[in-house]
């Protein structure tokens, strides 16, 4: 499974969003500027995790965005599946209830993907925001700056 910009960029804006909207909102522009995504692009992963009710806008002057809820209550998971759908490393017929695969009953290879299935979910899921915004004040006291990633 390989996550595409849209995963990367937006699990980057978000732990940024987390940083920095604790007492006020956060606009595209500064999170864009930090992260180094375009603000178009940043607008359309926004917008995902907005109808996704992971994000909240704040109109007026000083508006931007904030978490629509605690850090704690937001995974990895919650944010990837926003932006990419199925996290599913394989998409296999045999494990869904009304999928059709003929040669189901036979099929060994069928748990082999469920299991990578599984572990991918549950790994994403046990990651919390709370814990990267903690990881991220940990590297900004040890090198003196706050960062989400490297640059890509």
């Amino acid at each position: 499974m390989k996550l595409s910009t849209k995963g990367r960029y937006g699990l980057r804006a978000l732990i940024d969003l987390a940083l920095y909207s604790e007492n006020e909102a956060a606009s595209i522009a500064s999170i864009a500027a930090r992260q180094q995504i375009s603000e178009s692009y940043l607008e359309q992963l926004i917008a995902k995790l907005r109808k996704a009710g992971l994000v909240k806008s704040v109109r007026g002057a000083g508006g931007g965005y904030k978490l629509a809820k605690p850090a704690a209550e937001i995974s990895v998971g919650d944010i990837l599946r926003a932006l990419e759908g199925s996290l599913d490393a394989v998409n296999c017929p045999g494990l869904e209830e009304d999928g059709f695969c003929e040669g189901s009953e036979l099929c060994v290879t069928k748990y082999v993907w469920q299991k990578i299935n599984e572990s991918i979910n549950r790994t994403v899921d046990e990651i919390r925001l709370d814990q990267l915004i903690e990881e991220s004040r940990k590297m900004k006291d040890e090198a003196g700056t706050v960062g989400s990633c490297c640059v890509n």
